[in-house]
């Protein structure tokens, strides 16, 4: 596919859009939130005041970030040609969706956000000292079922009718499945490309059902080694090999004719590919 070629809205991503607020800091500020270098924690409530006090007090970074706008992000970068992927997911109504927004935009995603009034906007704080210590504050719309509704609405049928792939990350799974079912059976139907990331381990361990509902559609899964292996113990697979768990969870059933492609990333070592089988 010639990248001048390209369309608008090729790629359709749905997750859960997170605004980094990066900056470089002091000891002090990660003693005073008790925050651990180079570790990663859900944000409690004596967090919440750290996000503002980057904003007032540092020069701070602003990134569109969660998984999946991050891919996108990446995808436009290499594509070069912007509006190529276009990305749904919740906002609060906020002015962290508005710097979202933008940041995602100045890199080429067009985004169609749900806003709700329920949640504030999901947001990561990102305090290098050395190492990078992360405080992420859950995103907006977390479990709510207005997600298939927001997918209803006119621009994004338009979106998705126009879209050739679409990509969810295993993390919406414990959002919204239906949402990504809606979007799995209309690539089924059109015959385009469905792709899922596992995310993480705990959605093998705790979300099997939907997962198992979902894997009929996944074109391409991608997967990091933890996850593969979560994801042979808990569908039972009966190996602890990497490879093993790549060429079953290929060959796992699926409702079109195309074999599965499966991608499983190990850190510095290489990569195992599934393709046709082998």
């Amino acid at each position: 596919m010639e990248l001048d070629r390209l369309e608008e809205n090729l790629l359709v991503g749905i997750g859960n859009p997170l605004l980094d607020i990066s900056a470089t800091v002091e000891e002090e500020l990660l003693k005073k939130y008790d925050l651990q270098p180079d570790g990663a924690i859900m944000a409690e409530e004596k967090h919440m005041p750290l996000y503002r006090e980057l904003m007032d007090k540092y020069k701070t970074e602003f990134i569109a970030g969660g998984s999946v706008q991050n891919s996108l992000r990446v995808a436009q970068w290499i594509l070069k040609k912007p509006n190529i992927t276009t990305y749904f997911g919740c906002v609060g109504n906020d002015d962290y969706a508005k710097i979202l927004k933008e940041r995602a935009i100045a890199d080429g995603v067009r985004v169609q956000y749900q806003t709700t009034d329920a949640a504030p906007t999901g947001t990561c704080a990102v305090l290098v000292n050395g190492h990078a210590s992360l405080a992420v504050r859950q995103p907006g719309g977390r479990g709510s079922s207005s997600h298939p509704r927001h997918l209803a609405t006119p621009p994004c049928q338009a979106t998705i009718r126009a879209a050739k792939f679409f990509y969810a990350s295993g993390f919406f799974v414990a959002v919204s499945p239906e949402s990504i079912m809606q979007l799995a059976t209309h690539a089924h139907a059109g015959g385009h490309t469905f792709i899922m990331n596992l995310s993480a381990a705990f959605v093998s361990q705790f979300y099997k059902e939907p997962l198992t509902q979902l894997l009929p559609y996944v074109d391409i899964l991608f997967g990091n080694e933890a996850e593969a292996e979560a994801f042979g113990t808990a569908f039972n697979l009966g190996t602890s090999d990497l490879k093993e768990i790549a060429l079953k969870l290929a060959e796992m059933p699926k409702l079109s004719q195309r074999r599965r492609i499966v991608v499983i990333t190990q850190g510095c070592d290489p990569v195992i590919l599934v393709e046709g089988g082998t």
